[in-house]
């Protein structure tokens, strides 16, 4: 008798979207999240927002048109108009981290082609998800950036209300200064992260979901030593790699494809819990855009 109430409840939910496109680099793409069985290999927050979407309509479409490694110009060269093409009502934008990171990059300068990616999707009458960026201060490496990342979050949140769109903010996301919810790399979310994610986009645009918080491992046992030798490790397999390609202009993602091209309805494997969780409990809807 439950299972059969709680898909009268899901009937009674109407979402004001059925299509969902998302743009971007390595975040969108879903680098950290492996899963096998996702297209490319990556299953990331976005899979996972669109998965808990479906829930409510079998018919929900889904695609991804991200690839890592992309700066916010080619972005804007190679996504935009496809995604335009697939006529989509609800569409993500994160693009201009890989912009910031880099010496010389401009928060301002990328604001402005980030607003006009988003005026492109709003003459669509399409509702746009935007992110801030994550506050840096717990990362070593990247905390001399971390007032360049400010003030690109400041440009998203003006360039949102210009605009109509809605912005999930990953800086007040205290989760985030975890490590634990960090691939390997530094740099991308692992699947904590990702999951923490979709949560936060799903609650920044009212969606009734059962994604609950997933508690991390507890840290392991660390000495000055161990801790040294780790960032050995990740700086000869992951920040040498890095910087060689930003000496030879080479991108990450120049023989990468998008993972889902044309958006698809999504159909469920049901042995993932998370997946099993994507039943809604009452109702709500934010009608924007």
């Amino acid at each position: 008798m439950r299972g059969s109430a709680e898909q009268d409840e899901r009937q009674r939910i109407e979402l004001p979207w059925s299509r969902f496109v998302a743009i971007g680099d390595s975040f969108t793409e879903g680098v950290g999240d492996p899963s096998p069985e996702s297209p490319g290999g990556l299953r990331g927050w976005a899979d996972r927002f669109a998965e808990v979407l479906s829930g409510y309509d079998a018919d929900f479409a889904y695609g991804n048109l991200a690839v890592r490694g992309k700066l916010i110009r080619q972005v804007a060269e190679e996504q935009l108009h496809p995604a335009l093409d697939l006529r989509p009502d609800l569409v993500s934008i994160s693009a201009g981290g890989n912009d910031v990171i880099r010496p010389g990059g401009d928060p301002d300068d990328i604001a402005v082609q980030l607003e006009y990616l988003v005026r492109k999707f709003r003459e669509a009458d399409a509702t746009v998800l935007l992110f801030t960026g994550v506050d840096t201060s717990f990362q070593p490496v990247f905390r001399s950036i971390r007032g360049k990342v400010a003030i690109y979050n400041e440009n998203v949140r003006k360039v949102a209300q210009r605009q109509d769109a809605v912005v999930v903010d990953q800086w007040a996301l205290e989760e985030l200064q975890d490590p634990r919810y960090w691939a390997d790399d530094r740099l991308h979310l692992n699947a904590l992260g990702h999951h923490t994610i979709a949560r936060a986009a799903l609650e920044t645009l009212n969606v009734p979901h059962d994604l609950a918080p997933l508690d991390p491992p507890p840290p392991p046992a660390r000495t000055w030593r161990r801790a040294r030798a780790e960032d050995v490790v990740w700086a000869r397999e992951h920040l040498v790699p890095w910087v060689i390609r930003r000496i030879k202009h080479v991108s990450s993602g120049d023989a990468v494809e998008p993972k889902r091209p044309e958006p698809t309805a999504l159909r469920l494997p049901p042995e993932l819990p998370e997946r099993q969780a994507n039943r809604p409990r009452g109702a709500g809807r934010r009608d924007v855009g």
